[in-house]
């Protein structure tokens, strides 16, 4: 699992919480699929967020984004950069991104300690 070092859109301030983990494979599918979608690591990254709805009230939001807004925690891991907004951050402090494959399913894994129930699809959960 790589681990990251943490910085909000201006470089001069530093954020004292646990933060944000990418393991190593969903960090290569980010990469590839940055790559497919013509996104460059300089500039752009990986949008993680909470939003309401799904079946246990909050579903996780993963997109790409050209560059980061003026409030985001901003995750380094490597090359890749991970955007979090301020809000979304509340329900992320401490969570594990990973990619798993297996033969009933492949895709993003979020292990969230923030979770205190989540459905059988993995993108919805309480806190």
């Amino acid at each position: 699992m790589s681990t990251a070092t943490t910085q909000p859109a201006q470089p001069s301030q530093t954020a004292t919480a646990k933060g944000i983990q990418v393991t190593d494979k969903a960090l290569g599918k980010v990469r590839g699929a940055m790559a497919k979608e013509g996104i460059s690591p300089e500039q752009g990254g990986l949008r993680l967020g909470v939003q309401g709805g799904g079946c246990s009230g909050l579903s996780y939001n993963v997109r790409f984004d050209t560059q980061p807004r003026e409030r985001d925690r901003i995750f380094q891991f490597a090359d890749v950069r991970v955007f979090v907004d301020p809000k979304s951050f509340i329900y992320l402090n401490g969570m594990i991104l990973d990619y798993q494959e297996t033969l009933m399913q492949q895709g993003f894994v979020f292990v969230n300690p923030q979770a205190t129930k989540s459905c059988g699809c993995g993108t919805s959960f309480s806190a």
